[in-house]
C-alpha cells in the first residue's frame, strides 16, 4: 500500500544518480554513515537539515535494509574512488609539512 510519492528518488544528475531523500540533496549513503557509522540518533540529524522529517530519514533507512548489497557496493565504489583520488593527489598540506620538517 502506497502512502503518496516516494520519499526517496533515484534520478540521473541530481547526487550522482545515487538513491537520495526526494526534494534533498541527501542521499540515502549519507544516513546510513551518519546513524549506523557514526552512531548518531535521527533526531539529532534531523535536527541539523532544515527540512528534513523523521519520517524522510527512516525511509531511508528503510531503503538502505531493502537494498542493502547495492547500496553498500555504492558506497565501496565511493571510498575507492576516495582512494584513488588521494594515491594520484600532491597534498599541499602533507608537502609543507615535509619541507617544514626538513627546514627544522
Amino acid at each position: 500500500m502506497s502512502t503518496g510519492p516516494s520519499r526517496i528518488t533515484v534520478i540521473p544528475g541530481i547526487c550522482g544518480g545515487k538513491p537520495c531523500i526526494a526534494g534533498h540533496r541527501v542521499r540515502v549513503s549519507d544516513i546510513v554513515i551518519w546513524h549506523e557509522h557514526q552512531g548518531l540518533t535521527a533526531d539529532a540529524i534531523v535536527s541539523q537539515i532544515p527540512g528534513l522529517t523523521l519520517a524522510d530519514l527512516h525511509a531511508a533507512l528503510a531503503y538502505y535494509y531493502e537494498n542493502l548489497d547495492a547500496v553498500r557496493e555504492e558506497m565501496r565504489a565511493e571510498l575507492a574512488a576516495v582512494d584513488r583520488y588521494q594515491a594520484n593527489s600532491k597534498s599541499i598540506l602533507r608537502a609543507r609539512l615535509s619541507q617544514a620538517k626538513r627546514v627544522s
